[in-house]
């Protein structure tokens, strides 16, 4: 089978068993590889109503074909769950190195299930695979845990790891690897705690097949010739993400003191510039990438210097801006924190945001934080907190529920500045003055997340106030964005510095022998998507429309200040960009799946399980 290793491992932690079984034509067919096999599983094994930290969860590793590959960027790994954020599908994908190693080891996806007795990882070397203790390494941070395995195995080991956030089962817990990079969202390191999984080490000797060499070398070298070309690259090389600070600032999109604003004051404080200028040592690339946006950077605080990759945009925007911590050196400590205790940037910065406004507003108190005096613009408080979060201690255990858990503790003023969508926090565009990414942040499966599709130069493009015809541009990038999952390969290169899709249409049939036209894949992808919407409506009885609403805030408040002062998006809005979106998708008005959609995309079993249970028509 060209383009995969052509095995699913398969591990019980339970039993401690593992066996392979062979990856089948009708799932590369149907589904691709990455996010879509990890969408396919989840679906098909985990029960409904299985608790996401129960045995009967599955944690999914799922690499794609272009992943491992000598093309740009072939590094992304896709893991797969039920949330313990939302309850429902979640996901999320990491770079680095993992991706082809996985591959090079003979294998496409790990399904694991089950909890084993004690701490434990998972060994994987070529065909040899172990279940081996980690009492050494539960308690470890993350970061520590991957340099006690380098030294242990080897470096040539890709290893991924949790730290006690994971442990502890934080509901926004990441998994690390490759010292500085994250699967974030969804709490996929949660779920791998639950099992009692601290780590998965990989190292592969074996090569990948491929349908087509000579017509891979040709694709992949215009592909790289066009990329080392682009005047847009040396900007990338140099500044990486936290170039993207300024911008968003300037365009009224930068999330600020837990999105009151969305424009910051002391932005150059943050910049990619000063970042470069201060605080970067070094460059770093996932496998096969030209752009190297990794980047190392030295922080102090409380007497101690730390090395961290990053922070990138994501990052800078919901730690710094939102925070209100001005200082790129403070944000990057904040960074290492994070990374060290297992806890997904994004959410911390907005869990950490929204207890600060909280406590400003007076709906907690000193006495609830533990002593913390948290106020923006506190490192010493956004550190604090952040401990006691992986630790579960004290207000911690509250907010390592999330924003959404924290809310429902604190009552109806802090539901509403609780900023998510079905459980999982937002991510770095605040979206007042951009109805369509409004609309993607609100429809996006796993929650609110930009990944599936950033529209926001979209509304800029065409006008912030214009409604009609924005929810069909959305649906559009919902369907190519999460293509680069499935293929198990980095997006940047398209959005950032234009690489036409062409060549990734290109790359399929080479890579993996098949005639599917991009058409084909699309549709694919639009499968993929409505089973991951199939699950939530099989989850929970009431899953609709109600689930695909943004916070109050965003639509109650208009934008304080800044470039688009006065600025906002109506109820009346929101519901038109429901509408249009649920007729594009061919959803019934309150965003179900109707079975004649299901069944043209060829989900006719979900289409017949969701009717007798009385959930579509």
């Amino acid at each position: 089978m060209y383009g995969y290793a052509g095995n699913i491992l398969r591990v019980d932690l339970s039993c401690g068993k593992v066996s392979y079984e062979p990856l089948t034509e009708e799932l590369v067919h149907n589904y691709i590889g990455g996010r879509g096999f990890g969408a396919y599983y989840v679906y098909k094994e985990v029960p409904p109503g299985a608790d996401p930290y129960g045995p009967h969860n599955i944690l999914v590793f799922a690499s794609g074909p272009f992943a491992g590959l000598f093309l740009p960027s072939g590094a992304k790994t896709s893991i797969s769950a039920k949330s313990p954020a939302t309850g429902l599908y979640g996901d999320s994908n990491v770079g680095g190195h993992l991706a082809g190693e996985l591959k090079y080891a003979g294998i496409d996806a790990i399904i694991v299930r089950g909890k084993a007795q004690s701490p434990s990882y998972l060994l994987i070397d070529d065909d040899r695979v172990e279940i081996r203790g980690a009492d050494h390494l539960w308690g470890q941070g993350a970061i520590k845990a991957e340099e006690v395995l380098k030294e242990e195995l080897g470096d040539e080991f890709q290893i991924a790891t949790i730290g006690p956030a994971g442990e502890a089962g934080v509901v926004f817990a990441c998994i690390n690897h490759d010292f500085g990079r994250q699967a974030g969202r969804c709490g996929m390191g949660a779920v791998m705690g639950s099992k009692n999984l601290k780590a998965i080490a990989v190292r592969g000797t074996r090569s990948v097949p491929v349908a087509d060499v000579a017509g891979l070398r040709n694709v992949a070298t215009r592909m790289f010739r066009e990329l080392m070309a682009n005047p847009g690259l040396k900007v990338w090389q140099d500044l990486g993400l936290a170039q993207v600070t300024t911008w968003a600032n300037s365009i009224a999109a930068l999330p600020t003191r837990n999105f009151r604003q969305n424009f910051y004051e002391d932005v150059n404080g943050l910049s990619g510039e000063l970042m470069k200028e201060t605080i970067v040592v070094g460059d770093k690339a996932c496998f096969a990438c030209p752009m190297a946006t990794g980047k190392l950077c030295k922080a102090s605080f409380r007497g101690k210097t730390v090395l961290v990759e990053g922070p990138e945009y994501e990052t800078t925007a919901l730690i710094g801006s939102n925070c209100a911590i001005h200082s790129i050196e403070e944000v990057a400590f904040a960074n290492y924190v994070c990374d060290e205790l297992g806890l997904d940037t994004i959410s911390a910065g907005n869990v950490v945001a929204f207890a600060m406004e909280c406590f400003e507003e007076g709906i907690i108190t000193k006495e609830d934080t533990g002593g913390i005096e948290a106020r923006f613009g506190s490192l010493d408080a956004f550190c604090d907190l952040a401990h006691k979060i992986a630790a579960r201690e004290g207000i911690g255990d509250l907010l390592a529920q999330g924003v959404a858990g924290a809310a429902e503790a604190w009552g109806k003023e802090a539901r509403r500045i609780a900023i998510h969508v079905k459980g999982l926090e937002w991510s770095g565009y605040e979206s007042r003055g951009a109805p369509s990414m409004m609309l993607a942040y609100m429809t996006c499966d796993i929650g609110a997340h930009h990944n599936r599709a950033w529209s926001v130069t979209h509304d800029i493009a065409v006008g912030r106030d214009i409604i009609e015809g924005k929810a069909a541009k959305v649906v559009e990038y919902q369907h190519v964005r999460p293509l680069f999952d499935c293929f198990g390969v980095c997006r940047l290169q398209w959005v950032e510095l234009g690489l036409p899709l062409e060549h990734y249409a290109r790359l399929y049939p080479v890579v993996t022998g098949r005639d599917d036209s991009w058409e084909d894949l699309l549709e694919k992808s639009e499968r993929i998507w409505n089973l991951t919407r199939a699950f939530a409506v099989r989850e929970r009885e009431d899953f609709g429309r109600a689930d695909d609403w943004p916070p109050r805030r965003f639509y109650e408040e208009p934008v304080p200040d800044g470039p688009i002062g006065g600025f906002r998006i109506t109820s009346e809005d929101l519901n038109t960009l429901l509408d249009e979106y649920y007729e594009a998708r061919g959803w019934d008005s309150n965003g179900r799946p109707k079975v004649d959609t299901l069944t043209r995309l060829g989900l006719e079993h979900v289409a017949s399980e969701l009717h007798n249970m009385g959930r579509i028509t």
